[in-house]
């Protein structure tokens, strides 16, 4: 059984080694300070019990000669639990406090500007309030800068998308909601900047994303591999409060589990009652409450095609040897190198609702190793008959032409669609032979509509597709474009998202929407085992 990654660590009372103080020294200074939002009396910096644990185990474990192990910390936690503010005094221990170094760089980095002065605003508010602090410090307010003449050290607030950053040599870096930054540039440049520094300290402090294409997935992935023991890396600090993919969301013990804060008055609990209320009404407040109140890292991308589980309800089982000789639409996604060759059929119903039945092809050749890079089970999906594997280390498009053949053979295909950028042979080759093969290019005019009519069939619950799980994996994968006009487009995003499946479904349910076809339903074989919702 996988280890869970849950910090146990920072409740069970073990001891954390501190063999030159270093830990304790941290927690003691960071008790100086104040805040000037603090409700207690004379305004203390609040570090609670579970704080300090993590202050200690950052600071307090040592190798031989002395320096700090931890050199990454990847602190998940649900928004509401004073993550910013820590974060922030952590930034001022390196900054003024006895963490600094002479010259040393404290970058505090975020998605955006606004983004960056929060943090920086947390430690501007925190020095103002300590007079001894703010006596020598000097603050260069435009520039998101706090500086210490004495030793030159100083923090800095910056974004990114505040152009680049080259030259930095960074002591310390908070990498601030890493979900959210759109691009890795700066990521790329901080991080390799940290090296030159000895003793250099990164704390990634972020709240749960969406899909894989940021780099906080992979990060935030990493981390869970060393929490589980699969990774041996004691210089990666993992603190992931994350719930469990399947947990009730509407229960307030799960709500305690991953938002520590909340023992000592924070986020508000009834403010968590009402955010769950309207989730429990309302899709997207489910899925915002999940994301960033019980850190569920949800699999689909940052702006989702449907809800996965209205999509589920068409897993029923569709009956192919009910539908032969049915007419049926084919769409096919032809694949470069990286990706999925798909073929999906579609039979219309009278409901004004869609049969849909997908093929996959993958090289053979590379079936384990893109397994390995996709993190999803090819070889098991081979084995049952989901992919068709092809020799080589490229789809082998005379397989897949040979598939298109026999369904043929065994439907009443009305069309064949193909985008004609890779099917240029292909669709000749077929329509050489009488059967019905069109082009049908992937832009706005033609998608969009198809994009449409697909999302008009799952979200009204006309769409039967049989559970089949690479299908689902690749409408899971969807990340969707909208233009001005509001139309929208499938975008296939990072390239171990496969979406081929969701772009060939939807070619071919938009011209089974196209042609007005005779119904399976105006047979006089026809029966309701057809198609089981």
């Amino acid at each position: 059984m996988a280890r869970s990654t849950f910090p146990e660590w920072i409740f069970d009372g073990s001891e954390i080694a501190d063999p030159m103080g270093r830990g304790e020294r941290a927690v003691r200074w960071l008790g100086k300070l104040k805040h000037p939002k603090s409700p207690l009396p004379g305004k203390p910096f609040q570090l609670d019990p579970w704080q300090e644990r993590i202050v200690r185990a950052i600071y307090g474990p040592r190798h031989a000669d002395g320096t700090r192990i931890v050199k990454t910390v990847v602190l998940l936690l649900p928004r509401g639990n004073r993550k910013t503010s820590l974060a922030a005094a952590l930034a001022l221990l390196h900054t003024i406090g006895p963490e600094r170094v002479p010259g040393g760089e404290v970058i505090s980095a975020a998605a955006d500007r606004k983004q960056a002065r929060l943090a920086y605003a947390e430690a501007l508010g925190i020095v103002r309030t300590v007079p001894q602090a703010a006596a020598n410090t000097r603050v260069v307010d435009y520039r998101n800068r706090l500086t210490f003449p004495r030793d030159g050290s100083f923090y800095e607030a910056i974004s990114a998308d505040a152009g680049t950053q080259h030259g930095r040599t960074p002591a310390f870096v908070l990498a601030d909601e890493l979900h959210a930054w759109p691009k890795r540039d700066l990521w790329d440049v901080l991080r390799s900047g940290l090296v030159k520094q000895k003793g250099s300290l990164l704390i990634v402090a972020t709240t749960a994303g969406r899909g894989q294409e940021n780099v906080a997935w992979d990060i935030v992935e990493d981390a869970r591999k060393v929490a589980r023991g699969e990774v041996d890396d004691p210089s990666i600090l993992p603190i992931l409060f994350e719930a469990e993919r399947d947990c009730d969301w509407t229960d307030e013990d799960v709500w305690h589990r991953v938002n520590p804060g909340l023992a000592h008055g924070y986020p508000d609990l009834e403010g968590l009652r009402q955010l769950a209320r309207e989730g429990q009404r309302r899709i997207g407040d489910r899925e915002a409450f999940r994301q960033l109140n019980l850190n569920i890292w949800l699999d689909h991308s940052a702006d989702p095609f449907v809800d996965m589980e209205v999509y589920d309800a068409g897993a029923g089982e569709v009956d192919l040897e009910l539908l032969a000789g049915e007419p049926c639409w084919l769409g096919v996604d032809l694949s470069s190198n990286h990706d999925l060759t798909a073929v999906v059929a579609a039979w219309r119903d009278e409901r004004g609702g869609y049969l849909v039945h997908p093929w996959f092809f993958c090289p053979e050749q590379n079936l384990r190793i893109r397994a390995d890079r996709d993190g999803v089970p090819y070889p098991s999906w081979a084995d049952q008959g989901f992919i068709t594997p092809t020799p080589g280390n490229v789809v082998d498009f005379r397989t897949v032409e040979d598939t298109i053949r026999g369904l043929c053979d065994r439907f009443a295909v009305q069309e064949i669609a193909f985008d004609p950028h890779l099917a240029r042979n292909m669709l000749n080759n077929l329509a050489e032979d009488g059967l019905p093969a069109v082009e049908m290019r992937q832009g706005w005019v033609t998608m969009a509509p198809a994009v449409k009519e697909l999302e008009r069939a799952i979200v009204g619950r006309q769409l039967a597709h049989g559970g089949h799980p690479v299908l689902r994996w690749c409408f899971d994968n969807i990340a969707v474009h909208t233009d001005s006009a509001g139309n929208r487009m499938f975008h296939k995003g990072k390239s171990r998202d496969r979406i081929d499946g969701a772009v060939a479904c939807a070619m071919a349910v938009s011209r089974a929407s196209a042609e007005a076809g005779a119904s399976i339903y105006d047979s006089d074989e026809w029966s309701p085992e057809l198609m089981v919702l």
